[in-house]
C-alpha cells in the first residue's frame, strides 16, 4: 500500500480500532482526538454512532450511509457525521483518512 502518512504521523501511538485490516495512528489531548487511518483490506463498517466526526479522504474511497442516506467519498473529499447520528459503510482497501 502507498504510505502517504509521513514519519511524524506513523510514529504516533497506534489506536486500538476493532476493525480487521485497519491501522490507526492517534494524536490526543484534553482538547482533541485525531486519527490517521489506513485500510489494508476492504472493511464493512457496522452501523454505530458516537461523537461528531469529520473525515478527509487522503487516498482511496469510502461509501457511507449517514442517517439512512448513502454517500460516496474519494480522494480529496470531506465528510461530516453529526454527534449521535447512526452510520455504516464500506471502506475500500487502500483508503486513508
Amino acid at each position: 500500500m502507498n504510505q502517504v502518512f509521513p514519519g511524524p504521523i506513523r510514529n504516533l501511538p497506534q489506536a486500538d480500532i476493532p476493525l480487521d485490516g485497519c491501522t490507526a495512528f492517534l494524536s490526543q489531548s484534553d482538547t482533541h482526538q485525531i486519527l490517521f487511518m489506513e485500510f489494508q483490506k476492504d472493511v464493512d463498517l457496522p452501523e454505530h454512532s458516537h461523537a461528531a466526526q469529520v473525515g478527509i479522504v487522503v487516498e482511496g474511497k469510502i461509501e457511507l450511509v449517514i442517517d439512512g442516506e448513502k454517500q460516496c467519498f474519494a480522494k480529496g473529499d470531506r465528510y461530516y457525521i453529526p454527534a449521535g447520528v447512526p452510520h455504516s459503510g464500506k471502506i475500500s482497501a487502500g483508503m486513508q483518512t
